[in-house]
């Protein structure tokens, strides 16, 4: 007789181990949690992991720029070939009265000077280097006007040949005292470099062109590259920088007169400040293109009348004063220094270092220092 009883104990064991080795099994491939509330025994899902790999990025890699035959230059801190690098500059008289505007070939200036003249008007002085011979500025550079004897001292600053159509007789002493080579559409060897634009009104109408320069200095066998020993007279930054601590200056106003009255605004797409005067934008006659700076600087100067006829002078030959640098929309003050006797003039911060400025184009205007109140930043 089969005993059953203990056949279907030996089975509920049996089943009992087979569910208890199945349910061990489960644990292992799937993971599990306890429920809070009854603390059973919930088997999660199975879930295939998915790896996220990071993307790899492939590298930028910038080729080494080749310098050779390239060089820094001295008035805008660019690259530029190395033999407009070590080439004399040329400082031009241009006139700025309303019947002269706009003046040609001015966009092509590396740097501008903006001083007062006699009659409360401005004369500019371009700085220009390596001018192109198939630009229009090659053929056209005007109109050109006559020295005053702070701008010959400006131009000395650079080693410049200077350039202009007359002087005063404070300009002539100041040529003979700094010994600085000059070509002058009246007389010597810029006799025959000029020529009128008989469309436009005398004194109004004497214009440049390269080839009459290159005329004039090959006439008076003028030096053409940089006296040995020269430094420069800016620092400048290796790439675009931004000031730090700088104040907000998106529009810069100028009032040397209320004619004139040149003022700046920000551009921030080319980061640049665009030049506007006599209630419009200043624009250089052979392109159409307006005028704009990567740097500004406002040296304020002592300045007074030299003699009854209202012609200007200004204390520069040994001094220092103060004044405001701009670029990329801000602003700092600064001082400078400068020993005309030895070419030297520099500008500094506010802590003593000397000033680095951005590469590109400069605007200086060499403004009266008892009307800094009328300068407006904004």
């Amino acid at each position: 007789m089969t005993n059953h009883t203990g056949m279907n104990k030996g089975r509920e064991k049996k089943r009992v181990g087979f569910l208890l080795i199945l349910l061990f099994l489960c644990i292992l491939a799937t993971g599990c949690k306890k429920s809070k509330k009854d603390n059973t025994l919930i088997v999660l899902p199975s879930v295939t992991p998915t790896v996220t790999l990071e993307p790899t990025a492939t590298p930028i890699i910038t080729p080494e720029v080749s310098r050779e035959g390239q060089a820094i230059s001295k008035l805008t801190g660019l690259w530029v070939e190395e033999e407009i690098a070590n080439q004399r500059p040329y400082a031009v008289m241009l006139n700025n009265i309303k019947v002269a505007n706009p003046q040609s070939g001015i966009g092509d200036a590396s740097i501008l000077y903006e001083a007062l003249v006699e009659g409360g008007i401005t004369r500019l002085m371009g700085i220009f280097e390596g001018i192109d011979k198939t630009t229009m500025t090659a053929e056209r550079i005007g109109s050109v006007r006559s020295a005053r004897h702070y701008y010959v001292s400006f131009a000395d600053e650079y080693d410049a040949i200077f350039v202009h159509y007359g002087q005063t007789s404070y300009a002539i002493k100041k040529m003979k005292k700094l010994g600085i080579d000059t070509i002058n559409g009246m007389e010597g060897i810029g006799a025959n470099s000029f020529y009128r634009d008989k469309s436009i009104k005398a004194p109004h109408n004497a214009f440049l062109s390269l080839e009459g320069i290159q005329k004039a200095v090959e006439k008076g066998k003028l030096r053409t590259t940089y006296e040995e020993g020269y430094q420069g007279h800016f620092q400048f930054y290796e790439t675009d920088t931004d000031l730090v601590g700088g104040s907000p200056s998106i529009k810069v106003t100028l009032p040397f007169s209320s004619v004139a009255k040149p003022y700046f605004t920000y551009d921030e797409s080319s980061k640049e400040y665009l030049r506007f005067q006599y209630d419009e934008k200043h624009i250089d006659a052979n392109t159409n293109v307006q005028l704009s700076y990567k740097n500004l600087i406002v040296q304020f100067v002592k300045e007074w009348n030299i003699d009854k006829n209202g012609y200007q002078t200004m204390d520069i030959e040994d001094a220092s004063g103060e004044g405001y640098y701009f670029t990329n929309g801000s602003y700092v003050p600064i001082q400078w220094k400068k020993n005309e006797s030895t070419r030297f003039m520099r500008y500094y911060t506010q802590s003593g270092e000397e000033l680095t400025i951005n590469p590109g184009t400069t605007y200086i205007a060499v403004f009266p220092d008892n009307r800094i109140s009328n300068v407006v930043i904004e």
